[in-house]
């Protein structure tokens, strides 16, 4: 009997040392939530998000383009994205061991996230190299053919997402250098932002941009797929903290505080500037709360969420009017201004109210200097602003020899849905 209880006490001794590299229920759980959020945020959020803000006659070529990505980087990442981006030693891009995610089995523990599964760290990016150049689509929605759109967006995942992805998340350059992106200011925001400017520069603005008004077609929808985002996003930042904890906790009340901020902000700005308040600003609004405290949800409190909601509202509300006013680019759902300019905007502001006890900061935040951070942090956006806008270009450029990358001007008059996919948005006849 004594030989037992030792035997048993020692066996729940090594139990007890090696439960940090154990799998947990609970962390598990949340992680398989957190999943299922981000790809909601996609299919349907930004689906609907995007064709609502159309014309009727584009709507379902936008729907097709969001489901298409979906499909197509679901496949490249099993195939040799989740590799390239998450194993291997190299400062700009991975290794091949993982390709066709060889070697992952049911019970392989992750090495980035040592409490879950293996399979479910992969879906979880998965879903966030999904939605990076779903985003894309809002720059060049209404023109683009739809076989350039497959093709460009498939290299654009290749040569853009994986390497940025590896360089900040995968232990490359900018991980050693010590740049902070909780959850995706420069892998997610900033590439998705520089590669919708350059794209809209590329095929030039739609007819009749900027004399013939081009409004949203269907507000509702508008609304809807921003509702779906909103709630979408908990899983993108909170699941981010790769745990069922108080930082995952945390997370999700600043992400939801800097919307609520960055909405009210935009629609008193319009409210002010315009005379009326809009649904369309004050969902715009919210997405540009919630890319701006993305990079920063995992060091930044509630006060410094409030700071950084207000200024998202702002700043994204003018930058939005400067593209298309002041310099008459026609990215056509305002991808740069809002995801762009507020996945800087976070990455630089979490320098300053991300440090543990500093000004605005909480015990969630870090313990950096705050101008040291913020020289890393603008050495991270150089680094990723710089390689997003080359390889954009030359992308663009190799698929405009392969294949028109515009519609006609009379399929651009007809409509893409009709032009491109023989589909109709509303049949009511």
């Amino acid at each position: 009997m004594t030989k037992k209880v030792l035997t048993g006490i020692f066996l729940s001794l090594i139990s007890l040392s090696s439960f940090g590299d154990s799998l947990n229920s609970g962390d598990t759980a949340w992680i398989l939530t957190s999943t299922a959020l981000v790809l909601f945020m996609t299919l349907p959020g930004l689906s609907l998000f995007y064709a609502g803000l159309v014309r009727s006659k584009n709507a379902i070529s936008v729907l097709m383009q969001c489901f298409a990505i979906t499909c197509i980087v679901s496949i490249a990442w099993v195939v040799y994205g989740y590799s390239l981006a998450f194993t291997g030693d190299g400062d700009f891009i991975g290794g091949t061991s993982a390709f066709f995610l060889n070697g992952i089995g049911r019970d392989t523990l992750s090495g980035y996230a040592t409490s879950i599964p293996d399979s479910l760290f992969i879906i979880f990016q998965m879903t966030f190299a999904i939605i990076t150049p779903a985003l894309v689509v809002g720059a060049f929605a209404e023109r683009m053919k739809f076989g350039a759109m497959c093709l460009f967006s498939l290299l654009w995942f290749t040569v853009v997402y994986l390497p940025a992805c590896h360089m900040i998340w995968g232990g490359g350059l900018l991980s050693d250098m010590g740049v902070i992106d909780f959850a995706g200011g420069l892998v997610v925001h900033l590439t998705c932002g520089v590669g919708a400017l350059v794209t809209a520069l590329v095929l030039g603005p739609r007819k009749g941009f900027p004399s013939t008004p081009m409004p949203p077609h269907n507000r509702t929808m508008v609304v809807t797929g921003a509702a779906m985002l909103w709630v979408g996003w908990f899983g993108f930042n909170a699941g981010s903290a790769w745990t069922a904890d108080g930082l995952a906790g945390m997370a999700m009340l600043v992400t939801h505080i800097s919307a609520a901020t960055g909405a009210f902000t935009w629609m008193g700005l319009e409210w002010i500037k315009q005379g009326k308040p809009t649904i369309v600003g004050i969902a715009t609004g919210m997405v540009a709360g919630l890319a701006t405290i993305t990079p920063a949800a995992g060091v930044v409190g509630p006060e410094g969420a409030l700071l950084i909601g207000f200024l998202a509202g702002v700043i994204c509300f003018y930058a939005t009017q400067a593209v298309k006013g002041v310099f008459g680019i026609d990215d056509s759902l305002d991808v740069f201004p809002v995801h762009g300019v507020g996945g800087m905007l976070g990455i630089i502001m979490l320098s300053f109210v991300g440090v543990q006890g500093g000004f605005l900061g909480s015990s969630a935040g870090g313990d950096f200097g705050s101008m040291d951070q913020f020289v890393i942090q603008l050495k991270g956006i150089a680094v990723i602003g710089l390689w997003t806008a080359v390889a954009s270009w030359i992308i663009l450029k190799v698929v405009g020899f392969i294949t028109d990358l515009r519609v006609s001007d009379e399929d651009e008059d007809r409509g893409l849905d009709v032009s491109e996919h023989e589909e109709r948005s509303y049949d009511l006849t």
